[in-house]
């Protein structure tokens, strides 16, 4: 933020970085395993339930520099003849829905074994169904660096 091609746009950071960013991810970018936050059985779902928080844990798989979370989201179809479905993971094929990624206020430099610590709330937004509201809560204590981290964000 402080040199993006010669520019200073750190005073835009906290605004730009409220709003996810639908993008694609290269695989080779991601430094941490996955973990599930939200299970939804399309059959059973109510509308409270997709208001929701989850506790996660990332485990570092190398040296590296975290600026962001990335979420995805996998499809089963399995009441079908032939269960099927797909994947948004950036390990996956490309989909159209790509993955999200959530900035961080702050980078973390992380070691391979460390943990990153969270919780996320997912809810919908009270001025626009279409929208949704995030918020991101992290804790990070590791060899090289701290972090306590609380972000919003606002999916249009």
């Amino acid at each position: 933020w402080d040199n993006v091609y010669g520019f200073n746009m750190s005073s835009i950071q906290k605004v730009a970085i409220t709003e996810p960013l639908v993008d694609v991810v290269d695989y080779n970018q991601v430094v941490a395993g996955n973990y599930c936050v939200k299970e939804i059985d399309l059959y059973t779902v109510q509308i409270a339930d997709l208001a929701w928080t989850s506790e996660f844990v990332l485990r570092m798989n190398r040296n590296d520099y975290v600026q962001a979370l990335v979420a995805y989201f996998t499809v089963e179809f399995s009441k079908c003849h032939k269960k099927t479905g797909f994947s948004t993971r950036p390990d996956s094929q490309y989909t159209h829905w790509k993955q999200t990624v959530f900035y961080l206020q702050d980078a973390l430099t992380v070691k391979k074994g460390e943990e990153l610590k969270g919780v996320f709330t997912c809810a919908p937004n009270a001025n626009n169904d279409r929208d949704l509201d995030f918020k991101l809560k992290v804790s990070f204590h590791g060899e090289v660096c701290d972090l306590e981290e609380e972000s919003t964000y606002t999916m249009h």
